[in-house]
């Protein structure tokens, strides 16, 4: 089979143009462990969504979070649309899912470790305030579960992995966009 060099459209060119224009999928790599094992990392599916199957109205905005895919998708009331990969719970038993609320929102967030992360990670300490050491990173919409918040990250290597101990991680330029659209009682779900 011979290349044709005079086509217009490769899939070099295809690709190129693809990644420029932020269309691309982002790549995950599999890493071998010591025990032959291949583990997946960095997996995220930037597939567009529609809201009507999550959502009955976009009144107060919806968030839907794609634990699997990790993905958070943003309605705003009047329809504008945003997609942004996230961090995702480490493991199942800290995963929650179903419908909630925002129900605050706080530029410059505190943050301290729950009952639970203490018991897990005694040596963490019990607070942080607001900056760059903060976990929560430059802004978080708490939700009405206790604990549960989306939230940004100065860790960027956590995004697109499951690296949380039940939040939804953002970018912290992304979830300054989020914040700023988001409202007392934008309706989330956790899929």
């Amino acid at each position: 089979m011979t290349k044709d060099t005079n086509s217009k459209f490769d899939r070099r060119g295809f690709l190129i143009s693809a990644a420029a224009a932020g269309l691309a999928t982002p790549a995950f790599s599999i890493e071998t462990l010591g025990g032959g094992g291949a583990t997946r990392r960095n997996i995220s599916s930037f597939r567009a969504l529609d809201w009507q199957p999550y959502f009955n109205s976009l009144r107060n905005g919806a968030i839907l979070v794609d634990i699997t895919s990790r993905a958070l998708h943003m309605w705003t009331e009047d329809g504008n649309y945003g997609l942004y990969p996230s961090s995702v719970p480490l493991s199942e038993d800290l995963t929650r899912r179903g419908r909630t609320s925002v129900i605050r929102k706080v530029d410059g967030p505190t943050w301290s470790p729950t009952p639970a992360m203490k018991r897990r990670n005694p040596e963490w300490p019990d607070f942080i305030g607001a900056g760059p050491d903060n976990p929560l990173g430059t802004h978080a919409l708490y939700l009405s579960w206790t604990y549960y918040r989306i939230h940004g990250t100065h860790d960027t290597r956590k995004i697109g992995r499951k690296s949380s101990n039940g939040c939804i991680g953002l970018y912290n330029e992304h979830i300054a966009e989020v914040f700023g659209k988001a409202k007392i009682g934008t309706q989330v779900l956790l899929i």
